[in-house]
């Protein structure tokens, strides 16, 4: 039995977060060490967490030597005993991403077979890891960057371009350190788990072409500079392919998940007695749009014309988009969901929700999400707040912090994406 809906949806936020912390995950696929050097590589909103927990398993495997260098976010560095750390902007990178970039870089050179990379790898590495191509100037690679998080672009695409346009990314790394061998462990924040899309794979090649990235461009009608045309144009800008001997002796394991963190956060709501039920662990698509179906699911199941029967506590994951239209409007992909949502519940009694991202910031804002119910749109009214404007202006954040509604968690060490639960009574 639960006392308070809000402080239940809360708890449920907490434990799905706690169940992708590297801290007791990374243990579990702790290598062996080799006969040469150990070299580690950090990158993503996880790394410097993924990073200090590999370095305390290593102590006490009873192993001392390590070296390399992990970058991550501001707020989610950690203290580390032997590797160095570079802290980089999201979602747009920075003069250090290219800093790091190079020293990564560096560090595969003259590796022999016997010597190990380990790559902890999350989302956001994307960002933290920017080296553009020849002939495309940092100025262009940010444009494309700011392109793709405006424009509506999946994860998976949006990885899927830059990856094209990088010196780094798209197994490259990996390539740069053959014959050494490389081991990912990969905290996964993209919808389908496809480890070579996380972080845009720097160590782990996929099928992915030129010619795909192009036609994501086209398909999103995408403004890109005439540098990354002409750079995508060209039969140099193709990624490794996995089948090339770089990859042969490398391995993959993806440690942590959405589904992880929704099977907990059901274990957890079923202790206290609550049905619980998981829609999906990866969808996707435009962050209202996603919260208009939900909110008919949710009038379906409260009618009793929906197989699923209250109560029942509906969770779900993946990661949605927002194309702006307006860009002064505040509020992430997970605020707006539940802002959209928040109007196909309006009214509709003992109906409660949670909307956040598990890395502990929604987009680019300092919230990790909101919390909404049967009254949130009616507390808005109240204060002057059309809902429904203020949705059209991408601006969620502003409504919901007008109901003292939005959660504040902080940077959370860990990153599997858009956590969701919606609560029928």
């Amino acid at each position: 039995m639960i006392d308070s809906e809000k402080a239940f949806l809360f708890d449920l936020f907490k434990v799905a977060v706690a169940a992708a912390d590297p801290a007791h995950l990374i243990a579990k696929y702790l290598p062996k060490k080799p006969r040469g050097r150990t070299i580690i590589i950090g990158v993503g909103k996880a790394s410097g967490a993924m990073a200090l927990a590999f370095e305390s398993a290593w102590e006490k495997a009873g192993y001392r030597t390590l070296e390399g260098l992990v970058v991550t976010s501001k707020n989610n560095d950690k203290k580390l005993k032997y590797l160095e750390q570079i802290i980089a902007a999201h979602p747009v990178p920075d003069e250090n991403s290219a800093i790091a970039a190079k020293q990564m870089l560096e560090l595969m050179q003259d590796l022999s077979k016997d010597d190990l990379v380990v790559a902890l790898i999350s989302g956001g590495g994307s960002s933290f890891l920017s080296l553009p191509a020849n002939g495309i100037s940092s100025n262009d690679k940010a444009k494309v960057n700011k392109a793709l998080l405006t424009g509506g672009v999946p994860i998976a695409k949006m990885n899927c371009v830059r990856k094209h346009l990088s010196k780094i990314k798209g197994g490259r790394l990996a390539k740069a350190a053959y014959p050494a061998k490389v081991i990912s462990l990969v905290i996964s924040d993209v919808p389908g788990d496809d480890p070579a899309l996380v972080a845009s794979g720097p160590t782990i090649a996929d099928e992915t072409t030129r010619k795909d990235a192009l036609k994501i461009i086209k398909n999103y009608k995408l403004d890109l500079p005439k540098s990354v045309i002409g750079w995508l144009n060209n039969e140099k800008s193709e990624a490794p392919n996995p089948d090339e001997e770089y990859f042969k002796k490398n391995t993959v394991h993806l440690i942590a998940n959405a589904n992880i963190s929704l099977l907990a956060a059901k274990k957890y709501a079923e202790q206290k007695g609550i049905k619980a039920h998981i829609i999906s662990d990866a969808i996707e698509g435009e962050a209202s749009l996603v919260g208009v179906e939900h909110a008919k699911m949710v009038r379906q199941i409260v009618a009793g014309e929906h197989v699923f029967k209250k109560p029942i506590l509906l969770l779900s994951g993946g990661e949605t988009t927002v194309t702006l239209r307006n860009k002064s409007g505040r509020g992430g992909r997970n605020s707006e969901y539940l802002l959209s949502l928040s109007i196909g519940i309006d009214g509709i009694k003992n109906v409660f929700a949670i909307a956040a991202d598990t890395d502990g910031i929604d987009g680019s804002e300092n919230n990790a999400g909101a919390y909404a119910d049967y009254t949130s749109v009616k507390q808005m009214q109240g204060l002057g707040i059309d809902a429904s404007d203020y949705l059209q202006l991408n601006d969620a954040y502003t409504a919901f912090a007008a109901i003292d509604d939005l959660i504040f968690t902080g940077a959370t060490s860990t990153n599997v994406n858009d956590f969701r639960a919606i609560l029928i009574r």
